[in-house]
C-alpha cells in the first residue's frame, strides 16, 4: 500500500509517533524518524532495521523544519508523506501560564508543523505526484482541559489550520488531515503521571467521563 513511498515522521523514538512509522513501514514505505534525542532515536531506528534513517533536531530551532526536509529529501530524494507528530506537552492553567511557555508551545507545536508542511509541500509539487500530510493533534483541540490551557489552543490552532490547507491544496492532490486522539497510554505519558504523583496502575483507576468505554 505505502510502497516506494517516503514517509517522514516527526516525534518518533516512541509513543504514537513509533507506532505510526512501525505501521507505515509495515505497509513498504521508507520511514524517517525524527526525534531530538540522539540516543533515543538510534534506539528506535534500530527497531525497525538497520537500513532506517532518522533526523536529530529540536523543533524549538527556527530553522529545524528546512532542516528536517533537507535531510529527508538529500537521503531519499523526496517526500511523499509527512506525519506532524512530535509536540511539547507542559501542563498549565490561566494561573500559571507564562509569555514564555505560551511562546515555546506554540513553537514547538504550531510553527514547526506548519513550517514543515510548507517545506514537504514545496517538495511534493517538485515531484509533480500525489501527497499526504497528517496531523496529530488531540481532543483538547475541541473541548480543552483545564491543566493543558495552552497545549489545548496549540492543538486548535494545528486543527485549523489542517482545514484551511486541505482545502487549499485539494486541487493539487495533497491531502491534509488531523486526527484528534484521545488520551492515550504510552510510554512518555506514563513517566508524566508518576511524576505527578499517580500510582503505577493510574491508567486502571481512570474517572468514567474520562473512558466512558472503560479504559484508555
Amino acid at each position: 500500500m505505502l510502497k516506494n513511498k517516503v514517509i517522514l515522521v516527526t516525534g518518533s523514538n516512541g509513543g504514537i509517533g513509533f507506532g505510526i512509522a512501525k505501521l507505515c513501514q509495515s505497509q513498504g514505505a521508507t520511514v524517517v524518524l525524527h526525534g531530538r534525542n540522539q540516543q533515543a532515536i538510534e534506539a528506535a531506528a534500530d527497531k525497525l532495521g538497520p537500513e532506517t534513517s532518522y533526523v536529530v533536531v529540536d523543533l524549538g530551532d527556527p530553522s529545524a523544519p528546512e532542516t528536517i526536509i533537507n535531510a529527508v529529501v538529500a537521503k531519499h530524494g523526496r517526500v511523499d508523506g509527512l506525519v506532524n507528530n512530535a509536540a511539547a506537552l507542559d501542563r498549565c492553567n490561566l494561573e500559571t501560564a507564562s509569555v514564555e511557555l505560551i511562546d515555546r508551545m506554540f513553537a514547538l507545536n504550531f510553527r514547526a508543523p506548519l513550517m514543515l508542511m510548507q517545506g514537504a509541500v514545496a517538495q511534493m509539487e517538485k515531484q509533480g505526484l500525489p501527497g499526504s500530510i497528517v496531523n496529530i493533534g488531540s481532543v483538547n483541540a475541541i473541548c480543552g482541559a483545564q491543566n493543558l490551557l495552552v497545549y489545548s489552543a496549540t492543538k486548535a490552532a494545528l486543527a485549523t489550520a489542517t482545514i484551511n490547507l486541505g482545502a487549499a491544496l485539494a486541487r493539487q492532490n495533497i491531502r491534509v488531515n488531523q486526527l484528534n486522539v484521545g488520551w492515550t497510554i504510552t510510554e512518555n505519558e506514563h513517566k508524566i503521571q508518576l511524576s505527578e504523583g499517580k500510582p503505577e496502575n493510574w491508567q486502571e483507576n481512570i474517572p468514567a467521563n474520562f473512558t466512558p468505554s472503560g479504559g484508555l
